[in-house]
């Protein structure tokens, strides 16, 4: 086992089958896949892209939805939410999104549809949820991934694609970490 470099603090660890990972953020530059479990260190984001720190200093870039987040210090009591952290606007997309399926089962139920209409009616439905006592795993259909909250916070889980070059959100700029140094 190798020695983390001095001022290495994980952010995030590879999921447990471990996963590819790229020179650069650039699908036909392929470099050796990282291994299961290590900790590495978010540098930056382009897009889906996520250039990576590894605990033995090696640097690669990997698809940024698949890292699992390292739990940080928990938010001050009382504090609130951040609007990208929190459980709630997709826990109500969720709840919507069952309440529409449902009416819809409803109505075919009732006779009020014909298959044609009930699968017109659903169709782009998506809807994905696991509580289990504080755990939550949530689909958002809206970026195509599984995310996964405590109450508190939510981070992604897995995703459906594969890493796109530019961000979902063009308006947004990529996400940089930036030291106590500066940039």
């Amino acid at each position: 086992m190798t020695t983390p470099s001095p001022g290495f603090r994980p952010t995030h660890v590879v999921p447990e089958h471990g996963m590819p990972a790229w020179e650069a953020p650039d699908p036909a530059r392929p470099t050796v896949p990282l291994d299961a479990l290590l900790p590495v260190q978010l540098l930056e984001r382009c897009g889906d892209w996520a250039h990576a720190l590894c605990s033995n200093g090696w640097s690669a870039w990997v698809d940024g939805r698949h890292l699992i987040s390292v739990a940080q210090d928990p938010p001050a009591a009382g504090g609130p939410l951040t609007r990208t952290a929190d459980p709630r606007p997709l826990l109500a997309r969720a709840e919507q999104a069952l309440v529409r399926y449902r009416g819809a089962v409803e109505d075919l139920a009732g006779g009020g549809l014909d298959g044609a209409t009930f699968e017109a009616r659903t169709k782009g439905l998506r809807i994905g949820v696991v509580v289990d006592g504080e755990s939550v795993w949530l689909y958002d259909a809206d970026h195509e991934r599984w995310v996964y909250g405590d109450g508190t916070r939510l981070s992604t889980y897995a995703s459906d694609d594969g890493p796109r070059a530019e961000p979902a959100d063009p308006g947004h700029a990529p996400t940089q970490i930036v030291g106590s140094d500066g940039p």
